[in-house]
């Protein structure tokens, strides 16, 4: 655990209600990279996706290549589900097996949040993802779903960057460190040669 942080640099979604607006909220709202792919004139079942989630728009309105673009240009998945995956969903997870990107899927039904969180972290480690698509049902199909995926995305990206801030410090902490060595050299050089 612990190195999450080292590669993961964007959350990309697709823009639908439910988990993928969880997820964009939760980045938004943590100022964290994130984007995507959406279906051209922004698609979403209750109508254009608000322009605040920083998408690129397909050149059809498919949910199809929304969801195959998403995967494609990520560097793994995660699932968020309830129960068994369907629509969608079950689409995503097909084509991150076809294009051979590592695929977390998480029953929510099963996990607590701050379990999930716990997976994802060393999931995220272990796989080295740098761009993360999340994935999962709209919010029509799992009410609730929206809250869910954005309180659990909003501690992943807050232990992230804590985790940034981190080792940040450890960085500058050893770069004052194996300085100072190489500058008391130098006075001691110039010590000895003036006497």
């Amino acid at each position: 655990m612990g190195a999450v942080a080292t590669g993961l640099r964007k959350i990309v979604s697709g823009g639908q209600t439910g988990v993928d607006r969880g997820a964009l909220d939760a980045a938004l709202g943590a100022g964290f990279p994130c984007g995507g792919w959406c279906p051209r004139n922004r698609l979403a079942e209750d109508g254009e996706i608000p322009s605040r989630y920083p998408l690129d728009e397909a050149p059809i309105a498919s949910y199809a290549i929304r969801t195959r673009w998403n995967v494609r240009d990520s560097t793994g998945t995660l699932i968020l589900t309830r129960g068994p995956l369907t629509g969608g969903t079950a689409l995503t997870h097909r084509t991150a097996i076809e294009l051979g990107r590592p695929t977390l899927v998480v029953d929510l039904e099963s996990m607590a949040a701050a379990d999930v969180v716990v997976q994802l972290r060393d999931w995220l480690d272990s796989q080295q993802i740098e761009i993360l698509n999340v994935a999962g049902p709209r919010e029509s199909t799992a009410g609730g779903i929206q809250q869910q995926t954005h309180a659990i995305m909003t501690e992943l990206l807050r232990r992230v960057r804590q985790e940034e801030r981190g080792r940040a410090d450890k960085v500058e902490f050893t770069a004052h460190r194996s300085a100072s060595p190489v500058r008391d050299s130098r006075q001691h050089s110039a010590a000895t040669q003036l006497r």
